[in-house]
């Protein structure tokens, strides 16, 4: 049987190379059969799509395979629910400097598993989908931010140097990044003992002598982002740099970093930086720098309203025919309080425990006596505004809450 013999969308070969494609999923398959394909009139074909594309309820016990939740650190949920404030200010920070209006960086606070990571990933494709240059990091306690920061722009630089008009420009650039790792110290005896040290990126370009190689990383860094700038303004475009982790940063490290970002927003090059960390990163980036509140525009991320919670469970659910009755909504809502961790994990467990294709109530409680479990196995969990229950699950009596348990201030995003 050759493979123009084959229904459509389908190869003869399921593990294909360059040019096969695989086989669908067999969700997709029962779609695709459900297509009247030899419709009359391009209506009923319509239809037939419309119908096909519609899920169809589940008929007994949810499969676990199709488990739509994801909770995990760093794993983007099916629906970026309760997230819209802090898109729509980066959306705008893009959208202003590609008019030639640069804006100021963005800093991302809150405690764990509010979903930082996921905001950065996030905020990453946006800018590359922009035609960014973009490149990103996590910082290590106890190492510096040098070599870290040279990997990223690095992998800005090769996104932005092949479709630059002047060749010149971009190997000057990556010259003087090339300086900016060579003046890279060695590091100090017992610095990051027990830790795999990180390797300075390959720079195939020849070191720009005079910019960016005096060893002070304050210096050395503005100089750097200068020139990474100019490439990305001739080509209409801007530099971004996320920073994860940046809690772990020394006080100098803030300090040089802080320095660098300030002379962007006064020379309005078009490069941002996108930091995220802990509740106190704002508190230390301030004792850096005396300006660096007003250096970066603070997005603060809490937990999830009612509503947005309900969107994060309802909605992955009812894509796959399962639904949920508004007593198990609230009972997993008074359970994790909208923090999108356990929100994640509450949806998985409720999911895998259902006996049918409604998750009701009786569910939703095995669901959060499951996630208590979990939570006790990992020790304090990360949830800022959990009930008494679920907040003292694995933790002895009397111990104080650390300071990624304390609730948040003011959140911009909510």
């Amino acid at each position: 049987m050759t493979t123009a013999a084959l229904p459509p969308f389908r190869t003869a070969v399921r593990h294909g190379g360059v040019g096969q494609v695989p086989l669908p999923h067999p969700d997709e398959r029962h779609a695709l059969r459900r297509i009247d394909w030899a419709a009359t009139s391009s209506a009923a074909f319509y239809r037939s799509l419309e119908a096909a594309l519609d899920p169809a309820p589940v008929s007994g016990r949810p499969d676990p395979l199709h488990n739509p939740y994801t909770p995990g650190a760093g794993r983007r949920p099916p629906e970026l629910a309760g997230r819209e404030i802090p898109l729509r200010r980066f959306d705008l920070l893009l959208d202003r400097v590609a008019h030639g209006r640069p804006d100021r960086s963005v800093l991302l606070t809150g405690p764990r598993g509010v979903g930082k990571t996921v905001l950065l990933d996030t905020f990453r494709s946006m800018a590359s989908g922009r035609m960014w240059g973009t490149g990103g990091f996590e910082t290590r306690p106890g190492h510096s931010l040098r070599r870290p920061i040279a990997t990223a722009v690095h992998t800005a630089l090769r996104e932005l140097a092949p479709r630059h008009r002047a060749p010149e420009r971009a190997d000057h650039a990556l010259g003087v990044l090339k300086s900016f790792v060579l003046a890279s110290p060695a590091p100090a005896a017992g610095a990051g003992r027990g830790a795999v040290p990180r390797r300075r990126p390959v720079v195939d370009a020849v070191a720009v002598r005079g910019q960016a190689d005096s060893g002070d990383l304050e210096t050395d860094l503005a100089d750097l982002f200068t020139a990474v700038a100019s490439v990305a303004t001739d080509l209409g475009v801007g530099i971004c740099l996320l920073a994860d982790e940046l809690h772990d940063a020394s006080h100098d490290d803030l300090s040089a970093l802080c320095a660098a970002c300030h002379r962007m927003a006064r020379s309005g090059a078009p490069l941002v930086v996108v930091a995220a960390g802990l509740p106190d990163l704002p508190r230390a980036l301030s004792t850096a720098k005396g300006y660096a509140d007003r250096l970066f525009q603070h997005l603060g991320l809490g937990p999830l309203d009612r509503a947005a919670t309900e969107h994060a469970l309802v909605a992955p659910a009812r894509a796959r025919g399962v639904a949920f009755t508004p007593e198990a909504l609230d009972e997993l809502y008074r359970a994790t309080g909208g923090h999108p961790f356990l929100v994640q994990s509450c949806g998985r467990a409720a999911w895998d425990l259902a006996e049918g294709a409604t998750i009701r109530r009786a569910d939703a409680r095995a669901a959060v006596a499951e996630v208590k479990d979990e939570i006790g196995l990992h020790g304090d969990a990360p949830a800022p505004s959990r009930p008494a229950s679920v907040a003292g699950a694995g933790r002895r009596p009397g111990t104080r809450h650390g300071p990624a348990d304390s609730p948040p201030g003011a959140h911009t995003a909510s």
